[in-house]
């Protein structure tokens, strides 16, 4: 086996057991990302000084006895929407591309201290806005199962490199669906964390109301051994939640699901639902029953609002945190002639891409007077419903089961011409973001043409340990996440 075919956790047990050194682990991801890159465009940026000096740092202290933790040495890669000090940092958009930050979000900080090794940023959708990752400025990303269609956006590159074997896990952010989405389209394992449970200082917002911070990798055990090391209260972030962070990894050694009642929402299996992704999901299902676990029927009636009400409330908020983007503090600015006003004019209209500009109006539309009442306000009343639906059938179960996507990945080219269908492809996901809940999505088979199909797990605020349980429960039962795509070469 090679040492990028390992698991996270198999390969921080051979860390710990000297069997393999960080160096030797952070070569063979750069060698892996040297061959498969050209191919794939996950990654915007590779640190590869950077990373050898991280793991021979790493190899060091574990040659003191002074290992910082379960992560220490291992090879992680980070979205492009995260602050590193000293490393240029785009967030997939021109406006942004010579951009490099004094300082380190916490997310990366937090890394550093528990010793991974970064190896470089990721693609991804232009300010995390796309379901393809085709929105990015320095082109789209590909899926490694087949590289003409997307890995799914926003976190396209985050999920492309785990599922290619790069790195040994990734962190991405989800807005509506970004980084369960492109776990389901790419055969990985990604969590989507309770609204709070991880700060958002120093992460390029995008809607901040919505906006969550999580880890892509091989599985469940994997996401929970990062999420360790990034979540926790974080006084830098307003929204950082002083909640509790348990054990998440110890307990998943022997998990079961045996007595977990699991809802199954009606309103997840419509029409638009691909024939084959309902057969591996409901395939699922089964298995998690023949694990002990009781389906229980429910209903949450107002998530056919969800697409709507996610495309008021997202905009809205984008375009107030994108007006920083003005030319006068950071990043693209076109000085060159006229006052302020023609400054602001064109270096909008030159750094952000079509994307960007239309949610940017369209939440100018939802905010603006004479409009708010009709359409921001309503949508956040909404909101509640959606809140409140989640409410009533936590009361009566544990986790919800559904599909993660309508669909399997679609091929790049494919929705670009009609942004609602791009839309459509976070049907799923969206009302996990408005309810401000834990999601994760698990692969669980495949169609006939070999694209991979997910699982979406959903969970009570905070209850992120439901989540890995049954993740964990399934993958030792199961072996689709074990499998991987064709050399990319």
């Amino acid at each position: 086996m090679k040492t990028t075919d390992l698991t996270l956790a198999e390969l921080s047990r051979k860390l710990a057991a000297r069997e393999i050194s960080a160096v030797e682990a952070t070569r063979a991801c750069l060698d892996r990302i040297a061959a498969t890159d050209p191919a794939l465009n996950a990654f915007l940026v590779v640190d590869e000084a950077g990373a050898l000096a991280q793991a021979h740092a790493s190899d060091e202290r574990r040659a003191r006895r002074q290992s910082a933790g379960p992560l220490d040495g291992v090879p992680l890669a980070l979205k492009d929407i995260f602050c590193t000090k000293g490393v240029r940092t785009t967030c997939g958009s021109k406006i942004l591309e010579n951009f490099v930050p004094p300082f380190d979000s916490t997310h990366v900080a937090r890394l550093k201290a528990a010793g991974a090794v970064l190896v470089g940023k990721l693609n991804m959708d232009e300010f995390a806005m796309g379901s393809s990752n085709e929105t990015s400025a320095f082109g789209p990303c590909r899926n490694p199962w087949d590289p003409s269609r997307t890995p799914g956006g926003s976190s396209g590159g985050s999920a492309a490199a785990v599922a290619a074997r790069q790195v040994f896990g990734t962190l991405g952010t989800d807005t509506g669906g970004s980084i369960r989405q492109p776990a389901a389209l790419t055969g990985t394992t990604g969590l989507k964390p309770t609204y709070g449970r991880v700060s958002r200082y120093g992460m390029i917002a995008f809607a901040s109301s919505l906006d969550q911070a999580g880890p892509f990798a091989r599985t469940a055990e994997d996401c929970a051994m990062i999420l360790q090391a990034i979540a926790g209260h974080d006084p830098l972030d307003s929204t950082s939640l002083d909640a509790n962070v348990p054990d998440w990894v110890a307990p998943l050694k022997n998990a079961s699901v045996k007595g977990m009642r699991l809802g199954v929402p009606r309103e997840y299996f419509r029409e638009g639902l691909d024939p084959e992704v309902e057969k591996a999901v409901r395939a699922a299902l089964q298995q998690l029953v023949d694990l002990g676990a009781e389906l229980v029927d429910i209903s949450l009636p107002h998530t056919e609002y969800g697409v709507a009400t996610y495309y008021v409330v997202a905009p809205a908020e984008a375009s107030s945190n994108l007006a920083r983007f003005d030319g006068v503090r950071y990043g693209l600015s076109l000085r060159e002639q006229g006052g302020l006003r023609d400054m602001y004019f064109r270096t909008r209209a030159a750094g952000f891409g079509s994307e960007v500009k239309r949610r940017i109006m369209v939440g100018t539309y939802a905010l603006s007077s004479g409009y708010y009442d009709a359409y921001y306000l309503r949508a956040q009343k909404v909101r509640t419903l959606i809140r409140r639906d989640f409410d009533e059938a936590f009361a009566k179960v544990d986790a919800i089961v559904t599909p993660t996507t309508p669909t399997p990945a679609f091929r790049l080219g494919e929705r670009v011409s009609d942004p609602l269908q791009m839309y459509l492809a976070d049907i799923f996901t969206i009302t996990c973001n408005l309810a401000g809940l834990p999601g994760m999505s698990i692969p669980c088979g495949f169609t006939q043409a070999g694209l991979p199909v997910g699982l979406q797990i959903l969970g009570k605020a905070l209850d992120e340990a439901s989540l890995f349980r049954v993740g964990a429960a399934y993958q030792a039962a199961t072996d689709w996440h074990l499998r991987a795509p064709k050399e990319v070469v």
